[in-house]
C-alpha cells in the first residue's frame, strides 16, 4: 500500500492517515477565533503543516540527497608535478640536469562500486522515508490521544456541573423541608457540603482541560489555545474487523514496513562491501622533459593494492551480521505488535460492550430510580441518604459512561495508528 518512489506524495500520504485516525468528524470550519470550537481534523492539519519535529526531517533528507549525490561521482583526476635531479652536486648542481614530469593520474574502479554506493544510497532514502511516515503516525497518534482525552476531560466538566447544578437543587429542596421542620439541620449541612465538594470538581476538571488545551496546542508550536472548548464525539466508533484482519493490515504499516526497507539497505551495504574486496586499479600517464638534452618522453604506470580482500573481511562480516540482525529485529517488533494491537482490540470491544449497556440498560433505570427516590424524599417516605445515593449512582455510572466511551476511542486510535489506516 505504500509508495516505492521517493516524493513528497509519502508525506501525504501520512497526512491523509493522520486525518482520518479516529472517525471524530469536523462540523465547523476552521477555527479562526476563541469562539470557535477546535476538530481533531483542524488540530492534525495544523500539527503537520507546523510541528517543529516533522519539519526537521527535511534537512535529514537534504542529507541524504546530498550523500547520493556524492555517490555518484567517479574517481576524482589528479595533475601532478614532480621534479627531479636538481639543486645537488656535481653535475647535479641547478637546474640543468632536472627531469620534470607532468602526470595525470586516478583510478578505474572494480568490481561496481559505484553502482553498489548508489545502492546504498537509495535504499538509505527508502529507509529514511519509511522512519519518517512511522514517526509522522506517532505523533498523529499522540495528539489524538492527547485530543480524546481532552474530550474526555470536557464531558466530565459538564457532567461536574450537572452535579453542582443537582446540588443546588438539592440544598435547596432539603432547606425548604428543614424550614418546615420535616428535616433535621445537619442535613442542610451536609446538602452546603455536597454542593461545596461539586464546585471544587467542576474547578479541577476546569484546570485540568486548561493543560490539555495547552499540551495540543504545543504540537503546533505554539503557547496559547486559540480556542475555548474542543468539538468531537467520543461516541462515535468505525466498526471493527476480526482481529486477524487487522493484524494483517498492522504488519503493512510502517513501522513494520521500514524492516524490510532496512533489510534491504544492509543487503546493499553487504554488496558495497564485497565490492571492496576487489582492488581498484591505479593510472598514471605523463610528459618528462629533460632540461639537460630538451628531450621530452611519455611515461605511463598502473598500481594495485595486494592482498586487499584480507583487509576487507571484517568490514564484510561486520555487514553481513548487521543483515541477520534485522530480520530478528522484524520478528520481535511483529510479536510486540501482535500483544499491543491484541490488547487495543480487546480492551475496545469491551468498552464499546459497556457504553451499549450503559446508555440501553444502567443509565434509563438508574433515572428511573432517582425520579421515584426524589418524590418519595420529599413525600417523607425515603431519608436523605437514600436519596443522595440514588444521585450518587447515577452520577457515578454517567461518569463510568464517560470513561468507557473515551477508553474505547483511545482504544481505537491506537488500532488506527497500528494499521495505519481507519478501521471502515
Amino acid at each position: 500500500m505504500f509508495f516505492h518512489q521517493y516524493s513528497g506524495s509519502r508525506l501525504r500520504f501520512c497526512a491523509a492517515v493522520g486525518l482520518v485516525i479516529f472517525s471524530i468528524v469536523s462540523k465547523e470550519a476552521f477555527a479562526q477565533n476563541s469562539g470557535q470550537p477546535l476538530s481533531l481534523h483542524q488540530a492534525i492539519t495544523k500539527t503537520l503543516a507546523q510541528n517543529p519535529q516533522l519539519h526537521q526531517f527535511n534537512i535529514k533528507k537534504d542529507v541524504l540527497l546530498g550523500r547520493r549525490e556524492t555517490s555518484e561521482l567517479t574517481p576524482a583526476l589528479n595533475v601532478s608535478i614532480e621534479v627531479e635531479n636538481f639543486a645537488g652536486s656535481g653535475e647535479l648542481s641547478g637546474v640543468t640536469s632536472a627531469e620534470t614530469t607532468l602526470a595525470l593520474s586516478s583510478v578505474i574502479e572494480l568490481g561496481g562500486k559505484r553502482r553498489a554506493r548508489l545502492s546504498v544510497a537509495n535504499a538509505q532514502l527508502q529507509t529514511f522515508d519509511y522512519h519518517r511516515q512511522a514517526f509522522t503516525l506517532d505523533v498523529l497518534g499522540d495528539l489524538t490521544s492527547t485530543f480524546i482525552q481532552a474530550l474526555e476531560v470536557q464531558a466530565l466538566s459538564e457532567l461536574a456541573v450537572e452535579a453542582r447544578n443537582l446540588a443546588q437543587s438539592t440544598l435547596k429542596i432539603v432547606k425548604n423541608r428543614s424550614n418546615q421542620g420535616a428535616a433535621p439541620e445537619y442535613e442542610v449541612k451536609r446538602a452546603k457540603s455536597t454542593l461545596s465538594h461539586s464546585q471544587l470538581q467542576v474547578d479541577a476538571l476546569e484546570q485540568q482541560f486548561q493543560r490539555l488545551q495547552i499540551k495540543i496546542a504545543a504540537y503546533w508550536g505554539e503557547t496559547l489555545p486559540s480556542w475555548s472548548k474542543l468539538d468531537g464525539d467520543i461516541y462515535t466508533y468505525g466498526t471493527a474487523s476480526d482481529f486477524i484482519a487487522l493484524y494483517e493490515r498492522a504488519k503493512s504499516s510502517p513501522a513494520i514496513a521500514q524492516f524490510a526497507s532496512e533489510a534491504r539497505l544492509k543487503k546493499a551495504q553487504v554488496s558495497l562491501a564485497k565490492t571492496q574486496s576487489k582492488a581498484d586499479l591505479g593510472w598514471q600517464l605523463g610528459v618528462r622533459r629533460f632540461e639537460d638534452s630538451g628531450d621530452t618522453a611519455f611515461t605511463a604506470g598502473v598500481s594495485i593494492p595486494l592482498f586487499s580482500g584480507k583487509r576487507n573481511r571484517g568490514a564484510l562480516k561486520s555487514a553481513m551480521a548487521s543483515e541477520n540482525e534485522v530480520i530478528y529485529e522484524r520478528q520481535t517488533a511483529l510479536l510486540k505488535l501482535h500483544v499491543q494491537l491484541f490488547e487495543a482490540y480487546s480492551q475496545r470491544q469491551q468498552h464499546v460492550a459497556a457504553v451499549k449497556v450503559f446508555r440501553t440498560t444502567i443509565l434509563p433505570d438508574l433515572n428511573s430510580a432517582l425520579a421515584s427516590t426524589q418524590r418519595a424524599y420529599e413525600t417523607g417516605r425515603y431519608s436523605y441518604q437514600d436519596w443522595i445515593a440514588a444521585q450518587k449512582e447515577l452520577l457515578d455510572a454517567k461518569r463510568s459512561l464517560i470513561e468507557s466511551a473515551a477508553a474505547a476511542s483511545l482504544n481505537q486510535a491506537v488500532i488506527e495508528q497500528l494499521i495505519s489506516e481507519p478501521l471502515n
